[in-house]
């Protein structure tokens, strides 16, 4: 059998399934007497809900919250058991304790985007990477091959690898070390478990190694839902959940986003302020030039003036011989006169043109003056803009999508730890590539939801697990391929683990 073919069977059994999830019931209301706020990280909500013992439920199905108290219901995931009550993340809070409100599963709505995105798998293979699914297909064929391949203990460059063992903390530690390894390498992990219980346990097994290795294990690892309990192996598991880890790295990006936003208005508010004061400065400079210039004219006719009154006055002491010389030049007594009334004419003139020039620069000097502190602080915000890309790149930057934001966060942690249910339904694993997949406790996944874990793996695949978990009847041999459980729902439906205390 072909990954193709094994694609399109897995896709056809979850289409079957999906109407035997509602042929039984396991979308229908299911009445919750009490629920109570557990705990909220960023934007994500827990609430623990009493039901009843015995109630069968899908891990990682999507759910409607109906409050029952006038409120608008809100949306989420079914995570697992604590303490012997249900655990429901949301993305709305809506109370601290709620009475009587209704739950409603949409098991059919999860297999039926499972399918989706397995036939997506085998119609466009080029938008996934399938090399290292290929290896899988001896493991999930559910016809057993004739020929068994041999057994592997440790982790060998292959593309794919298994360890085997029923003792979990022998395994783990192979795991953790190989992780540690592949870290140092610069390798992108996906790190899947079949419930969040394993994986809580898991993500603290994995960030102890880490911390035992000197590594920076905050940033390197992250935990994609809300986990459960709050500490595994004496490492506190809040802090390396993908919600709080990218509401702290959002909220000190929003903090600069709006420290910038109001770098940005206060520089784009400033510009036209102070491109309206140099065009008033300007004003200002072209009216003090003329004003400047009518006084220059004023002064030369005023000198005028003052030369004929000082020859009028003294015309008379004059000798006779510049008296005759002044008269052949058309300078006599009555002529100066005419001269005099003409200048103060002109003088007259300009003084008037003088006033209004001055009040006009009087009107100009309020609106062309700066501010002490607006240019100094506009020309800092000029250059800060400037070093940032220019208005553009700041307005692109201002207007980036947080979706996108959230599949840039997810690309930059080197380990995610998640459920394959999650990753079979959430679209940000599609988008999100890795080099390597480790499964624990893979005997008790379903084949399609390993399928679907394998879709964006690039390199290789580590299966870990107790062997004695599959299918009942066949021999207890890890060499021996096409074990693995096909009966799709029954196998979720045991998965989930039943109410116990996790502490």
């Amino acid at each position: 059998m072909k990954l193709y073919d094994l694609l399109t069977l897995a896709t056809a059994q979850l289409t079957d399934e999906r109407e035997v999830a509602m042929s039984r019931g396991l979308d229908a209301p299911l009445d919750i007497p009490q629920a109570r706020h557990f705990r909220t990280v960023g934007s994500l909500h827990l609430y623990s809900c009493d039901v009843l013992q015995g109630s069968k439920f899908v891990p990682d199905i999507p759910v409607t919250l109906l409050p029952g108290n006038d409120m608008e219901p809100t949306e989420g995931y079914l995570l697992g058991w604590h303490q012997g009550a249900l655990i429901i993340q949301t993305f709305d809070h809506i109370g601290q304790t709620l009475h009587h409100c209704t739950l409603i599963p949409d098991t059919s709505g999860f297999l039926e985007t499972g399918a989706a995105r397995l036939s997506d798998m085998a119609s466009k293979p080029d938008s996934f990477t399938l090399g290292p699914a290929e290896r899988l297909v001896p493991w999930l064929n559910p016809e057993p091959l004739s020929d068994p391949i041999a057994a592997r203990d440790g982790i060998p460059t292959t593309v794919l690898t298994t360890i085997w063992g029923d003792n979990r903390q022998a395994r783990w530690t192979k795991l953790t070390t190989f992780i540690v390894d592949q870290v140092r390498k610069n390798k992108r992990i996906l790190l899947v478990a079949p419930d969040h219980q394993t994986v809580d346990e898991l993500t603290g097994a994995v960030a102890h190694a880490l911390k035992m290795a000197a590594m920076p294990y905050r940033s390197l690892l992250c935990r994609y839902e809300l986990p459960l309990v709050k500490n595994a192996f004496g490492m506190p598991l809040q802090e390396f959940g993908f919600e709080a880890q990218m509401y702290q790295f959002f909220a000190k990006a929003n903090a600069n986003k709006v420290a910038l936003r109001k770098k940005y208005d206060r520089f784009r508010e400033l510009t036209p302020i102070l491109a309206y004061k140099r065009d008033k400065q300007k004003d200002l400079n072209e009216v003090k030039l003329l004003e400047w210039r009518l006084l220059t004219q004023l002064s030369d006719w005023q000198g005028k003036v003052k030369n004929i009154d000082k020859i009028l006055r003294d015309y008379d002491a004059l000798p006779i011989w510049k008296r005759m010389g002044m008269q052949v030049a058309g300078k006599n007594i009555e002529t100066m006169a005419e001269y005099r009334v003409i200048y103060q004419g002109k003088i007259q003139g300009l003084m008037k043109e003088v006033e209004v020039a001055q009040a006009r620069i009087k009107e100009l000097i309020p609106e062309a003056t700066i501010p002490k502190d607006m240019r100094p602080k506009y020309d800092e915000l000029k250059e800060e803009i400037k070093r940032l890309g220019g208005t553009k790149k700041i307005r692109e930057m201002l207007a980036a999508g947080e979706g996108t934001n959230r599949q840039a966060f997810a690309q930059n942690k080197r380990i995610m730890a998640t459920t394959p249910g999650r990753v079979l339904t959430d679209p940000l694993f599609r988008k999100v590539p890795y080099d390597i997949l480790i499964v624990d406790d893979a005997p008790r996944i379903p084949a399609p939801l390993l399928l679907a874990a394998t879709g964006a793996i690039r390199e290789r695949i580590i299966l870990s697990g107790d062997t004695t978990e599959l299918l009942p009847g066949e021999p207890r041999n890890p060499s021996s391929p096409g074990l693995w459980p096909q009966a799709f729902l029954e196998t979720l439906l045991d998965s989930f683990p039943q109410p116990t205390s996790v502490g």
